[in-house]
């Protein structure tokens, strides 16, 4: 598994359409045919902070999900959400418990 971090603090213009434009992103992961089932995707906002979770089954579903055009259209969006300052990069998980929700 490849676990991503991305996190920014929310400078766009309206939270309600960014809340839509994620909804979007995530219901493209759920139904995309090459994809589905292979990525895991959480968004949650403390205060104007924004933290994205995302898991990948493979190095091969990273890629196929980059090269998708909705990939790229929802990279450039969270770039505007975050007012050009978005910090992301795989991250590491050191332990956790058995059960995972």
């Amino acid at each position: 598994m490849k676990h991503f971090l991305i996190k920014y603090r929310f400078r766009g213009d309206s939270e309600a359409e960014w809340r839509a434009e994620v909804a979007r992103f995530i219901e493209a992961l759920d139904t995309d045919p090459d994809l589905k089932g292979k990525i895991a995707y959480r968004c949650m906002r403390r205060g104007g902070d924004y933290y994205h979770l995302a898991t990948a089954t493979d190095d091969d579903a990273v890629s196929v999900l980059q090269g998708k055009d909705f990939f790229k259209h929802y990279t450039q969006m969270t770039g505007r959400a975050g007012g050009g300052e978005v910090e992301a990069g795989p991250i590491e998980i050191i332990a956790e418990t058995g059960i995972r929700l």
